[in-house]
């Protein structure tokens, strides 16, 4: 399927975030409070040549609950047979290590979450007097708290994405919400959509220069151009929920995907999705938030051996709602 798994291997790194944009929102019920109920399966598979050790692996496959998430159950099941410990990051992510006791020429991860997701397709942001207006200044908590997240994560030396970036701020002051909006808008209409299955990730340098990129590199964009206008914003992986298969810029139930949240007063964590052009999450399913996108890989580990014993991997995700 035409996903963006953001699995990884030593040497090999499969495809990261790369989700069709253009989705369509869901149909919801007025009324009720939980509107939808969603069964996700995640399932990844990596071949060897031959049964080769298996080093520790860091998976992060349980969505994050939150008023608007409610996770029902969630299942993670590993062939062969693994010791699973869970925790959680300084994010508060949920992380399972995996340990393995023996040797293996395939490596089977399957993750299936039943959850209840209840965002409003359209919402309001009741943005606190003092931000309404940009630019405002973060309370010393929220600055001391926000922290890293309101520093570039990458280089910028010339000033290029800084300059790209000023180019939304419209006057002396100019309304929070509205330039933030024109802020994804922006980053969608410069740059244009392709999955891609290189490692890593493009540098929003990178990323305007060569005019496309994968979703990762939308939700990359659009972070770093919002710190360089001193917001707060973090990078967020999950999936993207598909409301009817075969519709325009989505063949498939849903699929890996990565997007950004800003922090503004009163109304706190906003969900952007540049590679929608949509604001909210209504058809959003969070699993990790994180500084860097790298820190928020589905499946991270590694093998023992050479880089000729690995063969391949493949990725399967389905979101479908549950009647």
């Amino acid at each position: 399927m035409p996903g963006c798994a953001q699995d990884l291997m030593r040497r090999h790194r499969p495809p990261l975030f790369g989700g069709p944009p253009h989705g369509p929102a869901p149909a919801y019920v007025v009324g009720d409070p939980w509107l939808i109920t969603l069964k996700i399966q995640h399932k990844t598979i990596y071949r060897y040549r031959r049964a080769v050790s298996l080093g520790p692996h860091r998976l992060m496959l349980r969505p994050r609950e939150t008023r608007d998430l409610r996770v029902i159950s969630c299942e993670v099941t590993v062939d062969p047979l693994a010791t699973l410990t869970w925790s959680q990051d300084v994010f508060g992510n949920a992380v399972a290590a995996a340990v393995f006791v023996s040797n293996a020429g395939t490596l089977t991860i399957d993750s299936v979450t039943l959850l209840k997701l209840g965002a409003e397709p359209w919402p309001i942001f009741a943005v606190a007097g003092s931000a309404i207006d940009y630019p405002f200044q973060y309370a010393g908590d929220e600055r001391t708290d926000l922290g890293a997240l309101m520093f570039q994560q990458y280089p910028d030396p010339e000033g290029r994405l800084r300059n790209w970036t000023w180019a939304f701020v419209r006057g002396v002051q100019t309304d929070t919400l509205a330039l933030l909006k024109d802020l994804s808008f922006g980053v969608s209409s410069w740059i244009h959509y392709q999955s891609r299955d290189d490692e890593g990730v493009q540098s929003p340098i990178e990323t305007l220069d060569r005019g496309w990129g994968s979703c990762r590199d939308f939700a990359v964009l659009f972070v770093e151009a919002a710190r360089c206008l001193g917001f707060g914003a973090r990078i967020v992986s999950g999936y993207l929920l598909a409301a009817q298969a075969g519709v325009q810029g989505s063949q498939d139930a849903g699929s890996t995907h990565a997007w950004a949240e800003v922090y503004v007063p009163g109304a706190g964590w906003i969900t952007f999705d540049p590679t929608n052009r949509s604001v909210g999450g209504y058809n959003l399913i969070p699993v990790a938030v994180a500084r860097d996108i790298r820190q928020a890989m589905p499946v991270a580990g590694s093998f023992g051996g050479v880089p000729d014993d690995f063969l391949g991997m493949s990725v399967e995700v389905e979101v479908t709602a549950q009647n």
